[in-house]
C-alpha cells in the first residue's frame, strides 16, 4: 500500500513537473509569437481618427476573433528604415532625393528613429557591382541622419530586393523593445524595378512579414526615361540585366523562343519586357503594403516625392498599433488574414491594417 501510495505521488509530481515545463514552454512560445498589426484610421473626409480606444477594436484571424495583447496609441514613436533607391534617372538628382529625405526626417516627431539605406557601387573581381548599403542604424540623433544623408551614393544597378532584405537582417534584426514593440515602419523611394539582385521578391517578402513592419512605398514613375534610352542602337542603349530578362521570360510558355542577348532584341520587346518589369514591381509594392498595412504613394518624378514623404510621415504620427498571440498554434506556413472592426467610427470612416501573415513552418 505505501508502494502504491508513493508511485501515486511521483506520477501526481511528474505530471505538474511536465505541466508547469509546458506551461513554461508555452509562455516562451507565445511571447515570440505576437502577431503586430499597424493600424491607421481615417474620417470620411480623409483625416486621422485620432480618439479609437483598445475597447473599440475587434481583430480577427480566419474569421475567429482573437484578444488584444498589446494597444499602442498613436502618441507612441516609431522606428523607420528609410531605404533611398539611387540608381538608374536617380543619378542626376541625388541632391532632390536629399532633401526630400531630410524634409521627411524634419517632418517625423522628435521620438521617432530613423536608419538610413541607400545602394552604391563596388568593386567586386574587377567588376563593379550595385549593393544595399546601411548609412546609419536606427537614431534619433538628427545630425547623424543629416550626415548619412550626405554620404548617400548612386550605384550603377537596382539591388531592390536585397535591399528590403537588409532592412529585415541588420536594421530590424533584433526585434523591437520599450514603446516602439509593434511599431515600426520601412519607407521605400524607388520605382521597385529590380535589376541586380541576389535574392527575390518571394524572400524579401517573407523576412518583412516576420519584422511586423508596416510598409510604405513612393513610387517614382522612371518608365518614361527608361524606355526613351531603352530603343535604337543596342551599343548607346539602357540595357536590361540578365536577370530582368530571365524574370520576364520565366512568365511566358514554355515554346517561346528566348535569347539573353540584349542586341537581338528588337524595340518591341524591349518594350514588352520594360511593361512588364513595370507592371510586376507595381504589384509587388502593393502585395507587401497590403500584407504588411501601409500604402502606396504614386509619384511622376523625384519632385513629386517630397510630397508623398509628408503624406507617409503624417500616417506614421496618426498610427495605433494593436498585437495578438494567435489561438491557432498550428506551424503549417499557412497564409492567415487578418481583419480588423472598431465600433463607433463616423460614416465614410476607413481602416487600413495588414490584411495578413504567413504562419511560421515546422
Amino acid at each position: 500500500m505505501k508502494i502504491g501510495a508513493r508511485f501515486l505521488a511521483v506520477a501526481v509530481l511528474l505530471i505538474w513537473v511536465v505541466g508547469v515545463s509546458a506551461q513554461d514552454d508555452e509562455v516562451i512560445r507565445v511571447d515570440t509569437e505576437l502577431v503586430e498589426v499597424p493600424l491607421s484610421v481615417t474620417d470620411g473626409a480623409g483625416r486621422p481618427v485620432l480618439s479609437v480606444k483598445q475597447g473599440d477594436i475587434s481583430i480577427f484571424e480566419d474569421g475567429r476573433k482573437q484578444e488584444i495583447a498589446v494597444f499602442s496609441a498613436t502618441t507612441a514613436p516609431f522606428e523607420v528604415a528609410l531605404l533611398l533607391d539611387t540608381s538608374g534617372s536617380t543619378r542626376n538628382e541625388l541632391q532632390v532625393i536629399r532633401r526630400a529625405a531630410q524634409h521627411f526626417i524634419d517632418s517625423l516627431r522628435p521620438g521617432d528613429r530613423v536608419a538610413i539605406i541607400a545602394f552604391r557601387s563596388d568593386v567586386v573581381d574587377n567588376r563593379s557591382e550595385a549593393v544595399p548599403e546601411v548609412l546609419t542604424r536606427l537614431t534619433g540623433d538628427r545630425n547623424t541622419l543629416r550626415d548619412a544623408l550626405s554620404r548617400v551614393s548612386t550605384s550603377n544597378g537596382t539591388p531592390y530586393y536585397d535591399g528590403l532584405i537588409k532592412v529585415t537582417e541588420d536594421v530590424f534584426r533584433e526585434p523591437a523593445s520599450g514603446d516602439f514593440r509593434g511599431r515600426r515602419a520601412l519607407v521605400a523611394l524607388t520605382d521597385g524595378v529590380d535589376s541586380t539582385s541576389i535574392s527575390g521578391f518571394d524572400e524579401a517578402r517573407e523576412l518583412l512579414e516576420e519584422t511586423g513592419a508596416a510598409a510604405y512605398f513612393i513610387n517614382v514613375n522612371t518608365r518614361e526615361f527608361f524606355e526613351n534610352n531603352l530603343l535604337g542602337d543596342c551599343e548607346g542603349a539602357m540595357r536590361f540585366s540578365q536577370a530582368q530578362i530571365r524574370r520576364y521570360y520565366a512568365k511566358l510558355p514554355s515554346g517561346v523562343e528566348r535569347t539573353s542577348d540584349f542586341c537581338k532584341l528588337g524595340d518591341f520587346e524591349r518594350l514588352a519586357i520594360s511593361k512588364q518589369l513595370y507592371a510586376m514591381a507595381e504589384n509587388e509594392m502593393t502585395l507587401l503594403s497590403q500584407r504588411l498595412g501601409g500604402r502606396v504613394f504614386p509619384a511622376a518624378d523625384l519632385s513629386e516625392a517630397r510630397g508623398a514623404f509628408r503624406q507617409v510621415a503624417e500616417e506614421i504620427g496618426t498610427k495605433y498599433t494593436i498585437g495578438y498571440y494567435s489561438l491557432n498554434d498550428a506551424r503549417d506556413g499557412k497564409f492567415r488574414a487578418i481583419k480588423v472592426d472598431i465600433k463607433g467610427l463616423p460614416k465614410g470612416a476607413q481602416i487600413r491594417a495588414r490584411e495578413g501573415y504567413t504562419a511560421p513552418g515546422n
